[in-house]
């Protein structure tokens, strides 16, 4: 691993050692709407052996339990793996390297990865280990984040944080936010990681993201996230103010009565390994 890659990975680790107690209570109510659309693509069922990789709090391990299946969870955060455990303590969960993953070839019927891959170093290398250790014929399922031209609340926050934030303030650099930027780079990628591209299945998923108040947003990017919390602790006080009062002005467009319904859209791509 180079050394910006290094830099990167320790920038995500400590991160979310630091805020994983926060997920829970901030970013659950939205992420886990996507796990039944990522559930289906991927074809998990009774009796099929499930990696869920970058598990966080375990939501995906337990619906595919759920589902019948046989989950393991693995996660770098070892604050996360523990939250895991404690919620769901009838599972399997471990801390461990989505870039090396610490399993046989052919191991799992399914690996799935729930907004996991653009806080790696190297998301291909995750994506090629995923295949390494299915088994033929296998089903790799994931989500990623969709670009500002079919995501609201991406759009959102990139507009009020690109006129007002200095950018340049060494954050290391890690993966593009938005993996890929349509199908056919998605099907290449998976190409090359050792899947049968013809297998993709690439759907767009909008789910509406419930906060309580217009000042939520911007504490929870602030506060409660890595990537995007790192940028805004490094603005001037003046800077902050404006990306804050800018986003409040987008939040207060999706009110609802007493309440903020935010769209939030995801990619949920699934690809089989040849058998």
């Amino acid at each position: 691993m180079s050394m910006p890659a290094d830099q990167f990975r320790r920038f995500e680790h400590e991160g979310w050692e630091r805020v994983a107690h926060k997920y829970d209570s901030v970013w659950s109510n939205s992420t886990r709407q996507f796990i039944a659309p990522l559930l289906d693509a991927a074809e998990v069922g009774p009796r099929l052996r499930v990696l869920d990789v970058g598990c966080g709090p375990g939501y995906v391990s337990a619906a595919a339990t759920e589902c019948g299946a046989h989950s393991i969870g693995l996660d770098f955060s070892a604050e996360m793996v523990a939250i895991a455990r404690k919620m769901f303590p009838e599972l399997e969960f471990r801390e461990g390297d989505a870039q090396n993953l610490p399993f046989e070839p052919g191991t799992f019927d399914r690996v799935l990865a729930s907004f996991s891959l653009l806080h790696l170093s190297d998301p291909e290398k995750a994506i090629a280990e995923a295949c390494r250790v299915l088994k033929p014929g296998g089903k790799f399922g994931f989500t990623v984040w969709a670009p500002p031209e079919g995501n609201p609340y991406a759009r959102m926050v990139d507009e009020a944080i690109a006129p007002h934030a200095d950018m340049n303030v060494g954050l290391p650099v890690g993966p593009s936010h938005y993996l890929y930027r349509g199908q056919e780079q998605f099907r290449e990628a998976l190409k090359r990681a050792g899947f049968d591209p013809n297998s993709m299945i690439f759907r767009l998923h909008t789910i509406e993201w419930e906060v309580p108040s217009a000042g939520f947003v911007f504490e929870a990017e602030r506060t409660a996230g890595v990537r995007t919390a790192g940028l805004l602790a490094r603005q001037k006080p003046e800077n902050l103010e404006k990306i804050r009062l800018a986003l409040e002005k987008s939040v207060q467009h999706y009110a609802e009565g007493d309440r903020f319904l935010i769209p939030k859209a995801a990619n949920v791509v699934a690809v089989s390994k040849p058998k």
